[in-house]
């Protein structure tokens, strides 16, 4: 493994897993038309699965690369709430396929396709005022992927074992210790990873065989057989008091009458659970970005073997600057993104987007600092997410003191801060005076 590694790092470009039989016939829906309004003012603008993430990368770029790094090239984005932001980061970021061989990012936004001139009224729905495109494509297996969460994952082995045991569909399924499972969808299981039950928020989940301790949690993805999917989206369709959703009525009410299988989520090396996280709160938001700047980070995204690609626009290396005693440039278990300019303000255990000013005399610290923020001078902020186009005024203190903090800002239970334009009283789209260039986001 570790020649291996050293000979892809001598090489100029990364290689994605090769497109097989099995990968070919399989079509990837992307769902990411989710409000996401746990994440409050992030999506104020923009869908969850556009958030920035990592510093320069999309959330939904993260579920993207997976199919693109396991070998699926046929790929539709379902779109619906406020979704520009995510077009337009699709169309130049996700637009390198060639669809004359079968590969693409294809964007299918809700266009109430239904006799009802409804939007998506669930996930399942979803799908089902797109069956005539899936009928288009063709495909023996259909894979159901979120757009909102934090992972790398090889769907090639879930579609294996999807095939070899010739389930009618299959939930991939993450292990987690059953006193944390009450707010998970729990998958009940026998040795052999058949699915015989599903519990929404189970009180007391049941326990995998063999791990009293541990309770199998749904990931939200999964592989359907083309057939048996699209005769159950026909069925969901017509019942009613169906809130049409894969989570709360398709997965449970199915196990019974087909062959359901799960499959686990985890480390090759280890055998413990992988890395995944439901980034859908502002804490648990902050807390993967938090993850990436640890030592021995749990999620890798240096790998050049599982490559996460996205678009950002070119610019030049991050520049720190000045060595004065109190006025240092430096960043300390952070990361810092191209554009940046770190003139004498110290950054540590934190995540600074690009295109970013810090300047001089200013600490930051276990922060998430979106694209394109000004930091003025002698400010101190910690424990605080910083969206996207903020100018902090000079000597601005954030996250010391929660009673001050509550009068501007968002401030969840645990302390942390969350800092928007519109609460800093600046319109980012105005356009007169010294804002008017932040239109061109």
């Amino acid at each position: 493994m570790a020649k291996r590694q050293e000979r892809e790092s001598h090489k100029y470009y990364m290689e994605p897993n090769l497109t097989t039989a099995l990968t070919r016939d399989t079509l990837a829906l992307v769902l990411a038309g989710g409000e996401g309004s746990r994440l409050y003012n992030l999506t104020k603008w923009r869908a969850k699965p556009a958030v920035p993430f990592g510093g320069k990368y999309r959330i939904i770029d993260f579920a993207l690369s997976n199919c693109v790094n396991s070998g699926l090239r046929k790929i539709g984005v379902l779109t619906q709430y406020k979704a520009h932001s995510l077009i337009r980061h699709l169309q130049r970021g996700w637009g390198f396929m060639r669809d004359e061989i079968g590969e693409f990012v294809e964007i299918m936004p809700a266009q109430q396709r239904t006799d009802e001139k409804e939007w998506y009224k669930g996930t399942a729905d979803a799908l089902y005022q797109n069956i005539d495109i899936v009928l288009r494509h063709a495909p023996r297996y259909v894979m159901v992927l979120g757009g909102d969460h934090i992972y790398t994952m090889d769907y090639a082995k879930m579609l294996v074992q999807h095939t070899q045991s010739g389930a009618d569909f299959t939930v991939a399924c993450i292990e987690v210790p059953r006193d944390k499972a009450q707010g998970f969808g729990v998958m009940s299981v026998d040795e052999h990873m058949n699915i015989a039950k599903f519990t929404e928020k189970p009180s007391n989940p049941e326990a995998m065989p063999g791990k009293p301790d541990t309770a199998l949690a749904s990931m939200g993805i999964y592989v359907f057989s083309t057939e048996f999917l699209l005769n159950t989206l026909k069925e969901d369709a017509g019942l009613h008091g169906s809130s049409h959703d894969f989570g709360k009525d398709i997965i449970p009410n199915k196990i019974q009458d087909s062959h359901a299988m799960a499959f686990a989520f985890t480390d090759e090396e280890s055998g413990e659970p992988a890395y995944w996280r439901d980034v859908g709160t502002l804490d648990s938001y902050w807390s993967a970005n938090m993850d990436i700047c640890k030592i021995d980070p749990p999620l890798d995204l240096y790998s050049r073997e599982w490559p996460i690609w996205t678009y950002q626009t070119q610019y030049p290396p991050a520049k720190f600057i000045f060595d004065d005693k109190d006025r240092r440039g430096e960043a300390i278990d952070s990361l810092i993104s191209a554009g940046c300019i770190l003139s004498g303000a110290r950054v540590k255990r934190s995540v600074v987007s690009f295109a970013s000013k810090i300047n001089s005399y200013s600490h930051i610290k276990d922060s998430v600092i979106l694209p394109k923020v000004s930091i003025g001078r002698h400010c101190r902020i910690n424990h605080a997410i910083i969206d996207k186009g903020c100018m902090i005024p000079e000597g601005t203190v954030i996250g010391e003191n929660r009673e001050e903090d509550e009068k501007r800002f968002h401030v969840t239970d645990s302390g942390l801060v969350l800092v928007t334009p519109d609460m800093l009283g600046q319109d980012l789209y105005d356009m007169s005076g010294d804002l008017r260039w932040r239109m061109k986001f």
